[in-house]
């Protein structure tokens, strides 16, 4: 819960932004950000119908409102009417390597809207390769934030995205594409 907390010390949720989890998993970090921020709309995407099932249930225990699950492949729904441009923000944890995440996750995002991608504090080599692709996907790289897990030794990274201009047509690609030749 922390490591996910930390993001909103790093980043300004506005009043009333979207956002969307990819590969959400137990629903970090997107569960964490709208029990902190009640305020935010949320979709939590996932490619095992079973994680929602239970996200859907403790969202009923917790009495969320707002948080939209969808199950799907995150690289299939992009290209579907409604998705793409969508949100203010993207996020994913423990999901991908960061030029896969770029692909998977900039075109969900609005011009002037930022993907947050949750990394190992030592992850400069990945951060490198990913930099050309976030370009060329219509995202500029910003300064990361690195930081320290309260009570733990672990250090950990928040690589930030902001998004400049729109995704071209054509991404994100299949996902075996995508695995075969991430973009560098």
């Amino acid at each position: 819960f922390l490591d996910c907390a930390i993001l909103l010390q790093k980043v300004q949720l506005p009043l009333g932004a979207t956002c969307i989890d990819v590969g959400t998993g137990a629903g970090f970090p997107g569960m964490v950000l709208k029990l902190m921020v009640p305020e935010l709309r949320l979709t939590l995407v996932d490619s095992l119908g079973k994680r929602l099932d239970w996200l859907g249930e403790a969202c009923g225990a917790l009495g969320l409102e707002g948080v939209e699950r969808r199950h799907a492949r995150a690289e299939e729904l992009a290209l579907q009417s409604g998705w793409r441009d969508s949100f203010d923000f993207a996020t994913a944890r423990a999901v991908a390597e960061l030029r896969v995440l770029c692909e998977i996750c900039l075109p969900y995002v609005k011009v002037g809207g930022r993907f947050l991608a949750m990394k190992a504090a030592d992850c400069d080599e990945e951060l490198s390769a990913a930099a050309h692709g976030a370009e060329l996907l219509g995202g500029r790289l910003l300064p990361s934030y690195r930081y320290h897990i309260p009570g733990t030794e672990v250090d950990r990274r928040v690589i930030v995205v902001e998004k400049v201009a729109p995704t071209p047509k054509g991404y994100p690609r299949r996902w075996a594409k995508i695995q075969k030749s991430p973009l560098s």
